[in-house]
């Protein structure tokens, strides 16, 4: 699936880095708590969640993910967008609720890959 497959299921908008929307995306995972992205979650692409700060880029960098999808309508301030820039991250917003979200992604054929 890719970022601008993303967008469309979501009715989501783009925050930034729309030069990478042909990126291809096989995972997702869904969290508000940064703490259990790092410990539970492997080989994810997309991050879903309604946290906004700059930890949440940090870990989505950490954890090789390259495209956030900040749900029920949160959206990042531009210290947060330059930083995914900088990290050549997709930075998308959807006014989805995470449930609604994730199953729609799911639906589509997006997958978890917690490892568990």
């Amino acid at each position: 699936m890719t970022a601008k497959e993303i967008i469309e299921i979501l009715d989501a908008e783009i925050i930034c880095r729309d030069d990478l929307l042909d990126t291809e995306l096989h995972t997702a995972c869904g969290s508000d708590m940064m703490s259990d992205v790092l410990a539970f979650v492997k080989e994810q692409a997309v991050l879903l969640t309604g946290l906004v700060n700059p930890q949440v880029v940090r870990t989505a960098e950490m954890m090789d993910m390259h495209c956030i999808v900040f749900v029920r309508g949160k959206r990042p301030n531009i210290d947060m967008i330059h930083l995914a820039e900088d990290r050549d991250m997709i930075m998308l917003c959807t006014k989805l609720e995470m449930f609604t979200a994730c199953g729609k992604l799911y639906e589509a054929g997006l997958r978890g890959g917690s490892g568990k």
